[in-house]
């Protein structure tokens, strides 16, 4: 009995469940899309709370490892798990933000927090599927009405949508890619404008399409690539540009096999050209672009309490793009320039309302996503002659220098809005940066150790007003002479 205590008692034991818990954390996180970096602190912040003063933490695209030494002479604990689920999921996200602040904070022990992350990814959403599906159906009507479209455009948009994402859920059943995915929905989409320009309605077709291209390229990770890229994870980010790009091209095969079909059948769609930017377009540029963001915010499980700041955010930010594209400045600067605005209030705004960054920035740049450059681009291509399909490649260089000004202006926004502090910058260089999810004060060592002898003075202080008689109040003594 003795034997079996000691060695429940190993060091090794006591590490096993502390590591096992941050690697459950992380892998919570970067399922959400959130940056190596950040997954990094906030793994490292957690080991190093709980008592694992010493770890280390090794992120690839697919999985997740933590090591941590016990001696010279004996070999380190190593804990590695797999990231298998990759789905937009705010509101796990935020939950697991709120569990990692009071773990660090030193308000929960290694059990309690243990309980609490089994319960968050038990527990499942507090809106039904089909809301969710409603919910992209009303972000792609705030699209079609962003760019322009009459009610018709965005009611067909919308049902469109819905459409596309009950066919994803069907083909994400039977574990086909998300390349076949993205093939299914740009395809469907533009067969549904094709039906509806087969029924001769006085409509813009091509503004559906577009719409849900822009559907399409939300779930899309490019903020978590191009982070990962600039703080210095060049193979993960490696990795999830390929997944970007492969995703991308998912669509752009379904959308070019579709506009092939209509024009197999004599349909023609028109090819989009920009939407209105006076007054009047800019008023409505705004709403749709406030009513797109908050109803991806919805879609993704998003908290309630975020949607309306999220959307005045989205719309201030499209009025900035839309204003400063009107006197000449290319679409890529004034684009930059309003995800810029987004990332440097995007921090303000969730930590009022005690969310994480990344839910705020990411859907209030969802409206800017390159769904014109985009859509041009593929009918240009599907023309034919050489003088379109050179225009159609410019357009699709466009689109991605649009996506990549969004990205790196929303991340120069929060490099701005969060300065690293004196405890951060100890940290490995490459863990430096602002932090989108996670503790923005890394955890340190040292400060591991300050942090529980804190905790165990605040736990003696509750024990001991516990154990005091409720009638007896304590008074200040009074001040020397009175």
């Amino acid at each position: 009995m003795g034997e079996q205590h000691d060695q429940s008692e190993s060091p090794a034991r006591a590490l096993a469940p502390i590591l096992d818990l941050a690697l459950r954390i992380g892998e919570v996180l970067i399922s959400s899309g959130a940056g190596v970096a950040d997954v990094s602190a906030t793994i490292l912040s957690v080991a190093r709370s709980l008592g694992a003063r010493d770890a280390t933490v090794d992120i690839t695209f697919t999985s997740l490892s933590i090591s941590h030494p016990l001696g010279p002479d004996e070999p380190a604990v190593i804990a590695t798990r797999q990231v298998v689920r990759r789905t937009i999921d705010y509101q796990d996200l935020t939950r697991v933000d709120h569990l990692v602040g009071d773990i660090v904070a030193g308000h929960l022990d290694l059990p309690a927090a243990r309980a609490e992350l089994r319960q968050i990814i038990s527990t499942g959403h507090d809106r039904h599927r089909w809301a969710v599906t409603a919910g992209w159906g009303v972000m792609c009507a705030g699209v079609a009405m962003q760019l322009g479209g009459d009610p018709m455009v965005a009611l067909l948009a919308s049902i469109s949508a819905v459409l596309i994402d009950r066919l994803q859920i069907r083909i994400a059943r039977r574990r086909l890619p998300q390349f076949y995915q993205q093939v299914a929905g740009g395809g469907l989409a533009t067969l549904v404008a094709v039906a509806a320009a087969a029924a001769d309605l006085d409509i813009d077709v091509s503004l559906m399409v577009t719409a849900n291209i822009v559907m399409l390229l939300a779930g899309i990770g490019f903020m978590g690539a191009l982070q990962d890229a600039l703080t210095g994870f060049y193979i993960t980010a490696g990795a999830r540009i390929t997944e970007a790009l492969l995703s991308t091209a998912g669509i752009i095969a379904g959308v070019t096999g579709g506009l092939s079909l209509a024009s197999a059948v004599g349909v023609s769609i028109p090819v989009l050209e920009p939407g209105r930017t006076g007054i009047q377009g800019l008023g409505l540029s705004a709403f749709g672009a406030a009513i797109a963001a908050s109803a991806f915010a919805y879609s993704s499980y998003s908290p309630r309490r975020v949607l309306g700041p999220i959307a005045v955010v989205a719309a201030i930010a499209m009025a900035i793009a839309v204003s400063i594209q009107q006197p000449g400045i290319t679409r890529t600067w004034s684009v930059a320039t309003a995800a810029f605005f987004v990332g440097l209030v995007g921090y303000a705004v969730a930590r009022r309302l005690r969310v994480p960054p990344l839910i705020v920035v990411v859907s209030a740049v969802v409206p800017m996503l390159p769904g014109i450059s985009i859509y041009r681009g593929l009918s240009l291509l599907g023309e034919g002659t050489r003088k379109d399909t050179s225009q159609g490649l410019v357009a699709l260089i466009a689109a991605a220098s649009v996506a990549l000004a969004i990205a790196a202006g929303v991340i120069l926004g929060e490099y701005l809005a969060q300065p690293l502090t004196r405890e951060a910058r100890r940290v490995e260089g490459r863990l430096s940066g602002p932090r989108l999810v996670g503790p923005v004060k890394m955890v340190t060592r040292r400060g591991s150790r300050a942090l529980r002898t804190t905790a165990e003075k605040s736990h003696r202080r509750k024990e001991a007003a516990a154990s005091s008689p409720p009638h007896v109040r304590r008074r200040r003594p009074p001040w020397p002479g009175k």
